[in-house]
């Protein structure tokens, strides 16, 4: 089972910083931009995912919630306030491409 989770785990990591290049490629920031459009998405997955671990931690901390400092999932210990922030930042790519599918 936990040979799966990695697995589900690396596809999701890599369709999140598939979406993100795409984007890039297709909406340069400018000619002087030199990165390249892997570095841009995954500078925005860990900046995403930092945001939103910040602003749970302030929430959870503000309205004073007990949340278990680790999470043992087969055999790792995890954070579980770290885990949601970076599937929340995985799954923000296509949650946006369904947004704008559907408005548009």
């Amino acid at each position: 089972m936990f040979w799966w989770l990695l697995i589900i785990l690396a596809i999701a990591v890599g369709l999140s910083l598939w979406l993100r290049i795409v984007y890039y490629r297709h909406n340069p920031n400018g000619a002087e931009t030199r990165a390249s459009p892997l570095s841009m998405a995954i500078q925005e997955l860990v900046g995403t995912a930092g945001g939103i671990y910040l602003a749970i931690i302030t929430l959870t901390s503000f309205l004073k919630l007990d949340v278990p400092d680790k999470v043992s999932l087969v055999s790792v210990d995890l954070d579980p306030l770290a885990l949601s922030a970076i599937g929340a930042a995985l799954i923000q790519p296509l949650v946006m491409r369904l947004f704008n599918k559907f408005i548009k």
